[in-house]
């Protein structure tokens, strides 16, 4: 892979993890907020169904930190751009709209199609 890519990926992933990092920022300031007293139950429940959405968005997000980290590091060891399975090059384009991803489009989709197949 060019430098010239690996820098805009870096870059890409960088701002992507600050971005990620600040909206835990804001989780952790919103959650220890004191709580606020509800007269009726309906606003409650309406209230705690909000907040369970936003700690499950922000679970599947602490898992995409982990993931972009991984991709920086990858820059850094020599190793991104390349699938982990078959060891081939993976395009620019796959790269592009996932750039945490560390198979091609041909092992990803032959993985997927197992797991369908064995009802996973």
């Amino acid at each position: 892979m060019k430098q010239e890519d690996l820098d805009y990926f870096k870059a890409l992933l960088t701002e992507r993890l600050n971005e990620l990092l600040s909206h835990a920022d804001t989780t952790v300031t919103g959650m220890t907020q004191p709580k606020e007293n509800f007269a009726d139950p309906t606003d409650r429940a309406s209230h705690e169904a909000d907040r369970t959405f936003e700690l499950r968005i922000r679970d599947r997000e602490h898992k995409l930190i982990k993931k972009v980290k991984q991709a920086l590091e990858r820059i850094e060891n020599g190793t991104f751009g390349r699938c982990e399975l078959c060891e081939e090059d993976i395009s620019i384009e796959r790269l592009k709209a996932r750039p945490v991803t560390t198979q091609c489009i041909t092992c990803k989709t032959r993985e997927e199609n197992m797991e369908k197949a064995l009802g996973i």
